[in-house]
């Protein structure tokens, strides 16, 4: 496993991070890389710096993983903890502590968001989960989550095969107590992203990270 993570940056990375109190981190699923989210930006209109991050676990011919996939939908905690840990060191060496992250991320990216805000909660704003779930390990936040319950966006397909029965029973289970849940199903939508799902997500940024997270033109 690499820990020094690649990334693609929003294309005025240096002069949008000077006063920037937030920035997008993007996270891809498995088999994939940090070019696949970017396409995402333009339809959300995002206006806050965004980057998009290699997932550390290298499967060859360009596609890479958070972790391996040893029981679908119910991951190791070592692998993920060590997945956690490399993003939030790309986050220590790249970003101002006082710096909010808003992680983004889609199937095995969107575990990686809810670790995120499961590790470090008051450096988390707004987690987009797309087609993912949670893990079962206890985390270091989430006493502190259960008080503060903070805003998740969690969307995925109604025809989603990937994500089974078991893991969204225990999602949910974890994030009504623990997150104000914003829960969307899409219907005839499988493991991916709608455009309809994108549209939420935009307001879902724009009323919980602020105007000046995206753009309503």
């Amino acid at each position: 496993m690499n820990a020094l993570l690649n990334d693609v940056r929003s294309p005025a990375w240096s002069t949008e991070m000077v006063a920037a109190p937030a920035v997008i981190i993007f996270l891809h699923g498995y088999g994939s890389n940090e070019d696949d989210l970017t396409g995402l930006a333009s339809p959300l209109k995002l206006t806050l710096p965004w980057v998009s991050l290699r997932a550390p676990l290298d499967l060859g011919n360009g596609a890479a993983a958070w972790f391996s996939i040893v029981t679908p939908g119910n991951p190791d905690a070592a692998p993920v903890a060590a997945a956690t840990e490399a993003i939030w060191a790309w986050v220590d060496e790249h970003l101002d502590p006082s710096t909010r992250v808003v992680p983004l991320g889609f199937s095995q990216g969107g575990l990686m968001a809810s670790q995120l805000l499961r590790t470090r909660p008051e450096r988390v704003l707004a987690p987009v989960v797309l087609g993912g779930f949670v893990q079962v390990a206890p985390q270091p936040g989430d006493d502190l989550l259960a008080h503060s319950r903070p805003a998740l966006f969690w969307g995925r397909g109604a025809e989603d095969r990937v994500i089974g029965e078991p893991a969204i029973e225990r999602t949910r289970a974890y994030l009504l107590p623990h997150t104000t849940l914003v829960e969307k199903v899409y219907p005839g939508l499988a493991h991916g992203i709608s455009a309809q799902e994108i549209d939420d997500v935009h307001d879902f940024l724009a009323r919980e990270v602020g105007a000046g997270a995206v753009s309503n033109e």
